[in-house]
């Protein structure tokens, strides 16, 4: 028995956009030569806000805190790292060698100015996190509208 399935143009177009995406980021994240890998690369991302911090978390498993460079400047956030290669034995012959080694580095912007002095930053489990707060300017602030007699209204 057959089963007829409707076709999606939109859901068709949302594939072609991620293979796409996909080509490019492997084509700018790969290697400059089949055997050199001394080359810069990224890793992924996960960027939420609240109406205080903006929350980050990055996966850089395997690294040491200490190796990695994190810099905030007008709301740009960086980070850095390097990734060193293990030495092979000359007893050994390597079959696959998919890791990655090198240097990496991801910058992103942030939509809105940011306290770039009071980040937290943990790291556990090969994802580091930061907890950036939003600048005192860019923050909600509520505002009471009063009626003619003093009384409160509304609350925006």
């Amino acid at each position: 028995m057959n089963t007829m399935i409707r076709w999606n143009p939109f859901g068709e177009m949302a594939r072609m956009r991620n293979e796409i995406d996909r080509l490019f980021e492997d084509a700018f994240n790969a290697p400059a030569g089949k055997w050199d890998r001394s080359t810069v690369w990224g890793f992924p991302l996960d960027v939420t806000e609240n109406d205080e911090t903006f929350t980050v978390k990055a996966a850089v498993p395997g690294m040491n805190p200490d190796d990695l460079d994190i810099t905030i400047s007008d709301s740009v956030l960086t980070i850095k790292g390097e990734t060193r290669s293990e030495e092979s034995r000359e007893d050994e012959r390597v079959h696959l060698r998919e890791r990655r080694f090198g240097s990496f580095m991801r910058s992103i912007s942030l939509p809105t100015p940011v306290e770039s002095d009071n980040v937290d930053a943990t790291y556990e489990n090969g994802v580091l996190t930061l907890n950036i707060p939003k600048a005192e300017a860019v923050k909600p602030k509520r505002i009471s509208v009063k009626a003619g007699n003093g009384a409160t209204v509304v609350e925006g």
